[in-house]
């Protein structure tokens, strides 16, 4: 997810922010082709390991910490080095007021879902990559987000199924 992120906002002349561990950084190759995407459009691309990079940000992006089709045995690596990194409130607040927090979903935000029991539970945390005050507060726009993505995806098959089938 953040690999697009970070590729259409270079082409799109917009600041683009990664945050997050060096390790979970994007490959470099990739990076010195967005910085050169950036510096055609007048964007910019960060990375940085301090979350102070959220400072001004017009929106807060994060995704699920551990995928299903990931091997289990990195999950516990992974959600210790990225747990400074969570969106919370106090993250929220070092962003612009007016700031929107999105996510692509699943959210692991509280334990009301199977998987967010299950997972809260085999990590003895209450909430993951996003706490349920900022996915559910009013800065979060995840359903109108989800929305937008289903109809773009509706779009894409009618246009791929139409040109098939013509």
């Amino acid at each position: 997810m953040g690999n697009s992120l970070m590729i259409g906002c270079a082409k799109m002349g917009l600041h683009f922010v990664a945050c997050a561990p060096k390790a979970y950084w994007p490959d470099k190759a990739l990076v010195a082709r967005c910085l050169a995407l950036a510096a055609q459009s007048g964007g910019s691309v960060t990375l940085s390991e301090n979350t102070d990079a959220v400072s001004d940000a017009d929106a807060v992006y994060t995704d699920v910490w551990v995928s299903m089709g990931e091997p289990v045995e990195v999950w516990a690596e992974r959600i210790e080095a990225l747990a400074p990194y969570q969106v919370n409130g106090a993250l929220m607040a070092r962003a612009k007021p007016t700031a929107v927090f999105m996510h692509c979903l699943p959210a692991y935000h509280d334990h009301k879902t199977a998987i967010g029991k299950e997972m809260g539970e085999k990590f003895g945390r209450a909430e993951m990559e996003v706490t349920d005050e900022v996915f559910s507060g009013p800065q979060s726009i995840v359903f109108r987000e989800a929305e937008n993505r289903m109809h773009t995806i509706k779009a894409v098959m009618a246009a791929t199924l139409g040109a098939e089938f013509a």
